[in-house]
């Protein structure tokens, strides 16, 4: 016989057992489906913990910082050579306009940290955490994945962008103290805790309005200038209000640090050179490769990438189990494919005899049986794949419902899981035809037509 008159008749028998079909079927399409949603789940919240770990560690960004060579901290230069030398590791604008060049750097810009200060608006209100003061090139914010809520760069002095977590907890000296007293006389009640807390989450509207900053020094209590707020950021996605009222950033352009510093009597490097440069790159696996390029630049780099390895190794343990729990159910499934097919080949003796009779052999015999069972497992694993989506679709809007944000953790089914999944159904299917297969062409010709 050949191949089409053997899957042939391995189709007819499939369609015609229609109860043996359906239980075997079903269970390998159970299993197919565990394993496609269980290698989803393990995949979408890896992705998912890569896409936050992102939006806190940045690991597709490389933050570069002066190098100052094997020089022990506190020591000075003892000679003029080794100061001209230490010059060459600092981070001057012709080095940053190199970086941008680097082939695939996307962004790159200084980012000077000027140091914690309380947030103070004209009309007398106060921010109840301070807010960190950085100078960069507000023209590059968007290019780090910033989006503003209201306005926009500005290159003019005395302007300053405002993260959306600055605008958040800004009361009234009055409001301040009255909450403070209410804490000191009841340091234990949640309810005080939490209308404080709730305070601090409101957010102000400052867009277009002059603020100030109060520095503490050793000299005193110092204001600084009025700065003109020309731009907001927009709320970060997926986080929390309560993380977000502790993220208080305010940018500012680098010439306006430099004012700042001199106003405020901060000690620092000369405004040729700055303390650090964040360059963005287009993907992670870059990451590595532009790293390298930097410190040909005599300049030192960190990036969180190891953070990813360490993530993806932890995932492997849990991509392992999930995959366990599927291949453990598909074994479950071939147990009862094993006793279907055995019972169907007790069922089929006068058949097989018949065709021992007309000169089918022992090979034609397996194949036959074989080919049946892979179609039960081939016919299982499309039903498993289907099953798999409506699995996954009910787990998504179960989440959905649950949180209440539509922004929440969602599950997908990556494509390669789905041959994945097809191979192990079909591989069930064919490992358990292979005992009915052998017994069904060892059954005696003469003795099966004889009993039936």
């Amino acid at each position: 016989m050949r191949i089409s008159d053997i899957t042939r008749l391995s189709w007819d028998q499939v369609k015609r057992r229609k109860v043996v079909t359906a239980l075997c079927a079903a269970g390998i399409s159970i299993g197919c489906a565990a394993i496609i949603v269980a290698m989803s789940i393990g995949e979408s919240a890896q992705i998912y913990v890569e896409q936050q770990m992102n939006s806190y560690l940045k690991m597709d960004e490389i933050t570069v910082t002066a190098n100052t060579g094997a020089q022990a901290v506190g020591n000075k230069p003892s000679s003029e050579s080794e100061s001209e030398s230490l010059k060459q590791g600092k981070l001057t604008q012709q080095k940053l306009d190199i970086m941008r060049k680097i082939q695939h750097v996307t962004a790159a810009a200084p980012f000077q940290q000027l140091d914690y200060m309380e947030l103070t608006t004209l009309d007398g209100l106060i921010s109840q955490n301070q807010t960190q003061l950085i100078g960069t090139d507000l023209e590059v914010l968007t290019d780090f994945g910033h989006k503003f809520l209201q306005g926009g760069p500005s290159d003019l002095e005395d302007t300053i962008v405002l993260s959306y977590g600055a605008t958040m907890g800004l009361f009234d000296e009055v409001t301040k103290q009255n909450m403070q007293d209410q804490i000191n006389a009841n340091p234990y009640d949640d309810a005080v805790y939490e209308q404080y807390q709730n305070l601090n989450k409101i957010p102000t509207p400052l867009y277009q309005k002059q603020i100030q900053f109060r520095y503490y020094s050793a000299d005193g209590q110092i204001l600084t200038r009025p700065l003109r707020v020309v731009g907001v950021l927009k709320k970060p996605t997926g986080v929390k209000d309560d993380q977000i009222m502790y993220d208080k950033k305010g940018y500012i352009s680098i010439a306006t640090a430099e004012l700042l510093k001199k106003e405020l009597k901060m000690r620092g490097d000369e405004q040729e050179s700055y303390n650090s440069i964040i360059v963005k790159v287009d993907n992670q696996s870059n990451i590595e490769q532009v790293e390298q390029q930097l410190k040909k630049l005599v300049v030192s780099t960190q990036t969180n990438l190891f953070q990813k390895e360490r993530l993806a190794n932890e995932f492997k343990i849990i991509k392992a189990a999930a995959l366990g729990i599927g291949v453990f159910i598909l074994i479950i499934a071939s147990i009862s494919i094993v006793v279907a097919m055995t019972m169907s080949t007790y069922q089929r003796r006068r058949q097989i005899g018949i065709m021992k009779v007309l000169g089918a052999n022992l090979a034609q015999i397996r194949n036959m049986f074989i080919v049946e069972a892979a179609l039960l497992g081939l016919l299982g694993g499309l039903l498993g794949v289907l099953f798999s989506y409506w699995i996954v679709w009910g787990i998504n809007g179960l989440i959905t419902n649950l949180s209440g944000e539509q922004d929440s953790v969602i599950i997908f089914i990556p494509l390669l899981t789905i041959p994945i999944g097809m191979a192990f159904a079909l591989a069930t299917g064919i490992f358990s035809g292979i005992y009915p297969a052998v017994s069904a062409s060892r059954t005696d010709a003469l003795t099966a037509i004889r009993r039936d």
